[in-house]
C-alpha cells in the first residue's frame, strides 16, 4: 500500500512538472539570446571581421586594402544601390551620415531601410582589350601585375581577354600566385586570335551560340577590318563578363574592370549595347573603365563613358604605363569604398519592367556617382 502511494505520488508530480519543463524550454532564460527576425537581421549594419596582415601581430600600413570581409545582411526584395561620392577635387567623401542621404524610384521617395559605409569584398571580372596598338599593347602588358596591389585577400578576381573573341581564363581566384600567372600569360597573348572555322560562316566565331559577325562578310583571319571598321566585340565581351559575375552572391561588390581602347564593331557583336546594360543592371554589376590609348581624345571612348555611367561605375583615361598603374589601385579603392543604401520599393507599379533611381546627398558641391535604374524582370538576350 505504501509503495502503491509512493508510485502514485511520483506519477502526479511528473505530470504537474512537465509542462513546466517543456515551457522552459521553449522559453530560454533571460541571459540565451534569442535568435532575431530576419526583417531586424536586414537592417543591422554589417559586422567586419578583423583585417588580417600578411606578417602575425604586424600592424596594418595605411593604403593597404583590407582583407576583412563585412556582410551585407540584406533581404530579397530590397533594392541595393552602391553609391559614390567625390568633391570637387574628385577625392572620395568617406563621412557622410544616413540622414544626409535621400532615395528616390521612378520620382517616389524611398525610406532607406540599411545604409552602410563598410568596405566590401569584390567580385572582378579584369577585362583585357587584347587587340590594342603596338604602342599601347606594350604599356597595358607592363602595367597589369599593378592590379594585384588593389586586390585583397578577401576580393576575388576572373582575368579574361576579348577582340573579336571572348577568352575566359581559369575562374575566379583568391590566390595572388595564380592571378599572376593569369596575367603574365595574358602579356603574352599580345596578338590578336584566330576562331576556328565555322560550318555556317568561314572563320567566322560564335559566341553563346550564335554567330559573333552577325551579317558581315566573310574575315579572313584575326581580327580583320569591315571598310575600315573595327571588328572587335567589345559589347560582347563585357556581356560575357557580366554572365560570369551574376551570381557571385549579393554579398559582394560585383565589377567589370575593363582596360581597352574603346574601338568596338558594331556588326561583330551579338549582344546590343542596350541589351547589355540590362544584363549588368540586372545583376548589380558596375563597369570600371581604363581608357588606354596615345590618342585618348578620340570620340571611340564613348562606349566606355556610356557603360561606366549607366552603372554607376566610373571611366578612367591614361596615356602612359604609369598612369595606368596608379589608375588600377584607385578603380578598386572606390569600387571597395562605396556607400550601401538598400530599400524596398514603395509607392511605384510594380508590373513595370525598369525602375528609375535617383540619389541625393544634402551637403553642396558633391557629386554622387550610382547606377539610373534597375530591371526588375530577366535581362532580354
Amino acid at each position: 500500500m505504501k509503495s502503491l502511494r509512493k508510485m502514485t505520488f511520483v506519477t502526479v508530480l511528473a505530470l504537474v512538472t512537465s509542462p513546466f519543463a517543456l515551457l522552459k524550454a521553449q522559453n530560454p532564460e533571460p541571459d540565451t539570446p534569442l535568435p532575431k527576425p530576419e526583417a531586424q537581421q536586414a537592417q543591422e549594419p554589417p559586422v567586419a571581421q578583423p583585417p588580417a596582415t600578411n606578417v602575425p601581430g604586424a600592424a596594418t600600413p595605411p593604403g593597404t586594402p583590407a582583407t576583412g570581409q563585412a556582410r551585407i545582411g540584406i533581404s530579397v526584395n530590397q533594392v541595393i544601390v552602391p553609391v559614390t561620392v567625390k568633391d570637387g577635387s574628385g577625392r572620395l567623401v568617406a563621412d557622410l551620415r544616413k540622414d544626409e542621404f535621400r532615395i528616390f524610384e521612378d520620382k517616389v521617395e524611398q525610406r532607406i531601410a540599411y545604409f552602410s559605409n563598410e568596405a566590401f569584398p569584390l567580385s572582378i571580372v579584369v577585362l583585357i582589350d587584347n587587340d590594342l596598338k603596338v604602342k599601347d599593347a606594350e604599356q597595358v602588358a607592363g602595367s597589369l601585375r599593378a592590379i594585384l596591389a588593389g586586390i585583397s585577400t578577401a576580393d576575388e578576381a576572373y582575368i579574361c581577354r576579348f577582340d573579336q573573341f571572348f577568352h575566359p581564363g581559369k575562374g575566379f581566384s583568391s590566390d595572388q600566385d595564380k592571378l599572376l600567372t593569369e596575367l603574365k600569360r595574358t602579356e603574352l597573348d599580345t596578338e590578336p586570335s584566330v576562331a576556328p572555322p565555322s560550318p555556317a560562316i568561314n572563320n567566322g566565331p560564335t559566341i553563346n551560340g550564335h554567330s559573333a559577325t552577325s551579317d558581315a562578310p566573310t574575315i579572313a583571319a584575326g581580327v580583320a577590318n569591315i571598310k575600315g571598321q573595327s571588328t572587335k566585340a567589345l559589347d560582347d565581351a563585357v556581356y560575357n563578363a557580366a554572365e560570369l559575375l551574376k551570381d557571385r552572391g549579393r554579398e559582394r561588390r560585383k565589377i567589370i574592370f575593363l582596360i581597352s581602347d574603346g574601338a568596338n564593331g558594331i556588326r561583330s557583336n551579338t549582344n546590343s549595347y542596350a541589351s547589355t546594360v540590362k544584363e549588368l543592371l540586372r545583376y548589380g554589376v558596375s563597369v570600371y573603365s581604363v581608357a588606354v590609348s596615345s590618342t585618348y581624345f578620340e570620340r571611340r571612348f564613348s562606349r566606355l563613358v556610356d557603360y561606366a555611367h549607366d552603372t554607376g561605375g566610373d571611366v578612367y583615361f591614361a596615356a602612359k604605363r604609369a598612369a595606368m598603374e596608379e589608375l588600377y589601385s584607385r578603380v578598386t579603392e572606390q569600387a571597395r569604398n562605396q556607400y550601401t543604401i538598400a530599400y524596398s520599393p514603395a509607392g511605384t507599379n510594380r508590373a513595370l519592367d525598369y525602375h528609375s533611381v535617383e540619389v541625393r546627398v544634402g551637403r553642396e558641391g558633391l557629386k554622387v556617382d550610382a547606377r539610373e535604374g534597375y530591371y526588375a524582370g530577366a535581362a532580354p538576350k
